[in-house]
């Protein structure tokens, strides 16, 4: 019962919460996405000035997915260090950072609340950096593999502020949305 479980042991839990971990991970970010009708093939995004730092519409899909699979391999750690100091406290600032993260594509993309948008990607990289912390203090690996999801995050707020300064009228460019101007 209170045996102290060996390296093998230790090194096991932790593949198999990633191979459930990871895939997940990924699949949610990647269903939000869809869900939003995320990226460069939503007209109402194509209509929109993007700022000259915006990146080619490819990037932000190997760059999300791999962010996503390090998220997985940094939860799959945390998950496996059974009875580490802190680790409830860090797997719920996870639960949190994941959930604002899938908020994120919908809001943006599939309301056209750009100014929302920001503010909830701010808050987002705050819960980010706070988890990244966490991690840190249980696993150092777990915190390491959340820094690239950091930096991209710093980028998508500037990119995400720098759209909703270029398009001040961004929410009256949704499909759907006609502005009429009738004078009696």
């Amino acid at each position: 019962m209170g045996q102290i479980a060996s390296q093998s042991q230790l090194r096991m839990a932790f593949v198999r919460w990633a191979l459930v971990l990871v895939p997940l991970v990924l699949l949610l970010g990647i269903l939000s996405g869809w869900l939003a009708n995320s990226g460069y093939d939503n007209p109402w995004f194509n209509a929109l000035q993007k700022p000259a730092i915006m990146p080619p519409g490819w990037v932000f899909g190997v760059v999300w997915s791999i962010l996503y699979v390090l998220m997985g391999f940094a939860l799959a750690l945390i998950v496996s260090a059974r009875g580490a100091r802190g680790r409830q406290v860090a797997l719920a600032f996870f639960a949190v950072q994941l959930i604002l993260n899938l908020a994120w594509s919908p809001l943006f993309f599939a309301a056209h609340q750009v100014t929302a948008a920001l503010a909830l990607i701010g808050i987002l990289l705050v819960v980010v950096v706070m988890t990244t912390w966490r991690f840190w203090r249980i696993r150092k690996i777990a915190g390491l593999l959340l820094l690239p999801y950091v930096a991209w995050l710093i980028l998508a707020t500037v990119l995400n502020f720098e759209v909703m300064r270029l398009n001040p009228d961004a929410e009256s460019l949704a499909p759907g949305r006609v502005r009429t101007q009738i004078s009696l």
